[in-house]
Order: C-alpha cells, then structure tokens, then sequence
C-alpha cells in the first residue's frame, strides 16, 4: 500500500506513542513526550491528533485500511467467512506487542468502540435488516474472543479459533 508524506508524521508518532507505552505507564506519557520521541512538533501532532486516544485510534484505521487493501473475497459461503476471520486474526497476532500494550494500559475500551463503530457501519452500508443490536454482538464477539486469545499469548491455532467464530454466527438459510 503506497504511503502519503503526511502518513510518514502520523506513523512516527503511533510509533513514538506505543515505545513510549512500553516504557511508562500512559498515563505519564504527555504530548511533548510523544514528540520528542517521533521527532516532529507539537503543531504536526496537534494537526492530526487532538489526544494520545486518537493516536490509538488511528492505529486502528491504518490497520483496517491494511486489511481491507489486502481482501480479494467477497464472502459467499461459510469457508469464505472463515477465510476472512482467520485473515483477520493473523493480522491481531501479527499486532500483538500493540495489543498488550493497550490492554496493559486499560484501554481496551478504546479498541471495542472502534470495533462497535466500524460494525455498524458496515450493516448500515448493507442495509441489514437486523442492524439494531448484531453490530454489536459481532463487535462484542471479536472483542472478548481476541481480548481473550490475547490473554492467552494467541495459542490456540488461527483456523479453529475462526471456525469457532463463524460457527458460532454463520446459520445455513432454511429452504
């Protein structure tokens, strides 16, 4: 995926964030930290940012952009979906240093509100008819189950572990 300059700033100062979090505790860690560290000013930060949340946030974003740049499958059937998740959840253990440290830091909350967001965003773009409380059960699915295998140092193996996530959502339509 080709990067834009602006990117470059942005990157460093995730970057500069999450160094910073694995030294400190976050709630020590100040904007003048962050930018001495990714070696920008506080205007570049100020200009993309309004706090150290968006900066996680936008971690989110890049990754999402990352993952959806690399999907070429339109989900049809089960084993596509579960093709999906389990490209999804290897992309969550490629993440994993990231993940702990934002769980190490409670900001988990942080990670379920993109994921409720992003969910229901995407029944809105598919005009589902059960968008009122299934964005969030997914949101809420992917979130305890990768906060979980998380916990667990991602040991149990990617395809089970997506299987058991489809399975658990995915239901064959009656004739």
């Amino acid at each position: 995926m080709p990067v834009q300059q602006e990117e470059y700033s942005r990157w460093y100062i995730v970057q500069a964030l999450f160094k910073l979090m694995n030294e400190y505790s976050y709630e020590k860690i100040n904007v003048t930290d962050i930018v001495a560290k990714a070696g920008v000013g506080r205007a570049t930060f100020y200009r993309y940012f309004k706090n150290k949340e968006d900066v996680i946030i936008y971690y989110f974003e890049h990754h999402k952009k990352e993952f959806v740049f690399s999907q070429h499958l339109y989900p049809r059937c089960r084993e596509d979906y579960i093709k999906i998740v389990t490209r999804l959840l290897e992309v969550f253990r490629q993440q994993i240093e990231p993940f702990r440290l934002i769980r190490r830091a409670h900001l988990e909350y942080i990670y379920l509100d993109y994921l409720n967001r992003n969910f229901i965003e995407s029944f809105e773009e598919e005009d589902r008819a059960e968008k009122t409380f299934s964005p969030y059960l997914y949101a809420g699915m992917l979130f305890n189950v990768s906060m979980k295998w998380l916990d667990d140092d991602c040991s149990e193996p990617v395809e089970e572990l997506a299987a058991l996530i489809v399975n658990s959502i995915y239901f064959e339509k009656q004739a």
